[in-house]
């Protein structure tokens, strides 16, 4: 039995995919063991290691506020960058060159550059050419240098989802009088915010992590900045890494998830209900016709 992409594994290949199930399972087992094994004889599973985290102090004085200004920066960076992406993807499009050079040259400038070295950047021009604090500072530089980089790398998710769908889409559309600029935000947009979501989700989660990067260059108060200040003061660094991952794993878990449920729930509103009509309802919607046309009958000889 075949099927479109790849034959099905016959008696043989199915006996040697369970073995090497079974291999691996085996060898990851033994890697968690030897890791647990380690900490242990480290004295890392200590239980006065762990205890700071089952008391509130080292929540709402490190990891809470932490937490609060990864989101924060990451937020601000969303909210400026995803427009910013849309607007020079759209622009890579244009019919006419100077936009689409423009745009290609500022997104494969900025796409270039590591985040890190476009946050050093703008530190340094807020320090020599603004009056921003220093406490602000950080946030300022990590939000510019995120928001150029990830601009960029927007810029060309949303271009190459508008290119992912057919052309007949923009035919049919100009063909019954749309102008290229209703084309694109009535046509196919739309359709391809579908096609990028996936993509664009995975960039969030790449700018929620990236944030840790002005912490440990410029002193930003992110999540892993305060695990640092928090380790000094509980000598539990190891714990400390392991609390701070697991959180990284849950907002990033939750913002996939919100990201696959909105995707189904897009891809829902393009797809009629799929109800099967019975002979009943045939008959009901008929009825309905024929005494909606009366009706219209019955007012104009009126």
């Amino acid at each position: 039995m075949t099927s479109v992409l790849y034959d099905a594994p016959g008696p043989r290949a199915k006996r040697r995919n369970v073995i090497l199930s079974v291999v691996f399972f085996v060898l990851l087992a033994l890697l968690l063991w030897w890791v647990w094994q380690t900490m242990d004889d480290k004295g890392q599973l200590k239980w006065a290691l762990w205890e700071p985290f089952t008391e509130s102090q080292a929540w709402t004085t490190y990891l809470l506020p932490g937490l609060g200004d990864t989101l924060k920066g990451a937020a601000l960076s969303m909210v400026i960058a995803l427009p910013l992406g849309a607007l020079f993807g759209i622009s890579r499009l244009s019919d006419h060159r100077w936009v689409r050079a423009s745009a290609s040259t500022v997104v494969e400038f900025f796409r270039a550059i590591p985040v890190l070295l476009l946050m050093l950047f703008a530190n340094e021009f807020y320090v020599r050419y603004t009056d921003i604090s220093s406490e602000q500072r950080p946030l300022y530089a990590v939000v510019t240098g995120l928001v150029l980089y990830n601009a960029s790398v927007l810029a060309e998710i949303v271009r190459a989802g508008i290119l992912s769908l057919p052309k007949g889409q923009s035919e049919a559309a100009m063909a019954i009088g749309l102008r290229k600029g209703q084309v694109m935000t009535n046509v196919l947009l739309p359709q391809a915010v579908t096609v990028m979501l996936p993509a664009i989700v995975s960039q969030l989660v790449v700018i929620v992590k990236d944030t840790a990067l002005g912490g440990v260059m410029l002193g930003f108060t992110e999540l892993l900045n305060s695990r640092s200040t928090l380790a000094a003061n509980y000598a539990n660094v190891i714990p400390s890494f392991i609390v701070v991952a697991v959180i990284y794993i849950v907002v990033n878990f939750i913002l996939t998830s919100f990201a696959s449920w909105l995707e189904s729930r897009l891809r829902r509103s393009k797809k009629g209900t799929g109800a099967v009509l019975g002979a009943d309802d045939v008959d009901d919607i008929n009825a309905g016709e024929v005494g909606g046309t009366a009706a219209t009958g019955a007012g104009g000889t009126t």
